[in-house]
């Protein structure tokens, strides 16, 4: 495995995370920052893992810079 490939897979999954809707997905399961807040446990591994999702979901825009790029790369190097 390549650099190259370990970029594009970190790349999908912030996609994958940037995409969870939190009414829909992440509520039912107990998997937000209001519920976080409340319970007062944000250096768990649950809320590393929350944090994570809120950073890709409010990094949304330079995210579809990124694919962009890599599209445009992918497309002019083959």
């Amino acid at each position: 495995m390549g650099f190259w490939t370990l970029i594009k897979g970190l790349l999908l999954f912030a996609n994958a995370l940037a995409i969870l809707n939190e009414d829909r997905f992440l509520a039912p399961r107990g998997w937000t920052l209001v519920e976080l807040h409340q319970t007062g446990r944000k250096n768990s591994p649950k809320g590393q893992i929350i944090g994570l999702i809120h950073a890709c979901q409010y990094m949304r825009l330079p995210l579809m810079l990124i694919n962009t790029a890599v599209i445009v790369l992918k497309l002019v190097s083959g």
